[in-house]
């Protein structure tokens, strides 16, 4: 999918779903769950206290895009260096988030060909994000701040485009959309480890709707 695509797509569907800490055929599961719910986003995240686990994020992504492809865009999320942006073009993830601004992984990012969404918390962070070529900029973590710190960074920072990562749930994603995000990433509050060891997975599907309606997103 071309950047550009990826990119609008955000912008429209504003829910990326974070997805950690499971099997690979639980995630595809996950993203058939969410998507049934209205989401189209997923991320998946590389585990940094086990490098011997990356290989099921990789995996997982593998999975998501060829049984999805086209209704579900994957990502790979918490990427902190190039060989592990490596890992994740090869899986097929068409964007990267990281918890962290790292210039040299942004920009490899862009060469890449992929979107890049790295994680920022003060407007200095965002700025050197944006201006190393950055396509979003994660406010995280939000829920340490609140909705109207997102306003106040917005206001001279109209430019520069924020997801809002970190205690959003689904009664609060409004608040961080009209304060200026323009979309939010949700891990644990959508994605319940519960429900997905119970195989609960219609429990998602109407978690991922409940989202969706309060976000306003349409299919």
């Amino acid at each position: 999918m071309e950047e550009r695509d990826v990119i609008q797509r955000i912008r429209r569907k504003k829910i990326i779903a974070i997805v950690r800490g499971f099997e690979p055929e639980e995630c595809l599961e996950l993203a058939k769950a969410l998507y049934g719910g209205g989401i189209e986003l997923v991320e998946v995240t590389f585990d940094q206290r086990n490098r011997e686990l990356f290989s099921k994020t990789t995996e997982a992504i593998r999975l998501i895009r060829n049984e999805l492809s086209g209704a579900v865009i994957a990502g790979a999320g918490t990427v902190l260096d190039r060989e592990q942006a490596d890992l994740a073009k090869e899986a097929g993830a068409e964007y990267i988030i990281s918890p962290d601004v790292n210039e040299e992984v942004i920009r490899y990012t862009k060469e890449l060909g992929m979107v890049s969404v790295p994680g920022a918390i003060s407007p200095t962070e965002a700025v050197r994000a944006h201006r190393a070529g950055a396509d979003f900029v994660k406010l995280f973590p939000v829920s340490c701040l609140g909705s109207a710190y997102v306003k106040a960074v917005k206001a001279p920072l109209g430019h520069i485009e924020m997801l809002a990562v970190g205690g959003v749930s689904a009664q609060n994603i409004r608040e961080f959309l009209d304060a200026g995000a323009v979309g939010a990433g949700v891990g644990g509050q959508l994605t319940k480890r519960e429900y997905i060891e119970n195989r609960e997975f219609g429990k998602i599907t109407e978690l991922a709707r409940e989202y969706v309606k309060n976000a306003g997103v349409t299919r």
